[in-house]
């Protein structure tokens, strides 16, 4: 498989495997999708790892697959493609992605698809599609303007260049950047953190902040409220707030 799930202690990991640029080919877009989708459905899943090894993320979609494909194929299957993406930052449980070496275009598009995004000291992001007369077509135009602003993102989309770490970290593309070797170690400890808190509260507060981005204030103050409010019908609420009340704040520990 090119992709493949391994889960432990609430940690699930989606590992890319299709050596030796983890290029992300239909099968590899499908698969995505279909393992999205499943730790999504999964109860002994509570955050996810998006890794793709020690030397490298992902570089791009298989351009000599696409090379191939004309007009009326890429729109069968742009759809598609758009879609397996989408899975990804649906999962509705907290997503760190640990990119290590290069995270090009439809690499960098997944990255984007996280909620928090560790790089290694040798990571190299960017979205070189416009250098091969096309734009990003996995969601980048999109999800890169709203992280980092449009102007930025049109940076780097009109230009297709390529930016190192420190570079990505003061645009916002990135949100930590550690030692290569210590990239999965780091975001599987934060995955795992987030592993043990309050399952049902997270993913409000990942929806809430979703929708709130891609619609306008009220509409976002709704969801939240409705959200808010939701959950003070559940068990972690109840649990929360006696051990704050009982033992002081921090000190919960949820199922």
């Amino acid at each position: 498989m090119t992709v493949n799930l391994e889960v432990a202690d609430g940690v699930g990991t989606l590992r890319l495997d299709r050596p030796p640029m983890n290029a992300l080919d239909v099968a590899t877009q499908d698969r995505l999708k279909e393992l999205a989708e499943e730790v999504t459905r999964r109860d002994d899943v509570r955050a996810v790892v998006i890794h793709g090894g020690e030397k490298v993320f992902a570089a791009g979609a298989d351009i000599k697959e696409m090379q191939v494909m004309d007009h009326a194929a890429m729109i069968a299957r742009s759809r598609a493609l758009q879609d397996s993406f989408t899975a990804v930052a649906r999962i509705p449980k907290p997503v760190v992605a640990a990119v290590t070496g290069y995270a090009l275009g439809g690499g960098c598009e997944l990255a984007l698809c996280a909620d928090f995004r560790i790089a290694g000291e040798n990571a190299k992001l960017g979205q070189p599609e416009i250098l091969l007369g096309l734009i990003p077509g996995a969601g980048g135009t999109q999800r890169l303007s709203r992280l980092i602003g449009p102007s930025k993102a049109k940076d780097l989309i009109f230009t297709g260049r390529q930016v190192r770490a420190d570079e990505a970290l003061a645009l916002g593309l990135v949100d930590r950047v550690v030692p290569a070797a210590e990239v999965y170690e780091q975001a599987h400890a934060w995955a795992a953190r987030l592993a043990k808190g309050p399952a049902i509260a997270l993913r409000a507060a990942k929806e809430a902040i979703d929708t709130g981005l891609e619609t306008d204030i009220e509409t976002g103050l709704a969801v939240e409220r409705n959200w808010f409010a939701g959950l003070f019908a559940t068990e972690d609420r109840e649990r929360g707030m006696r051990s704050f009340v009982e033992e002081g704040p921090g000190k919960a520990k949820f199922l």
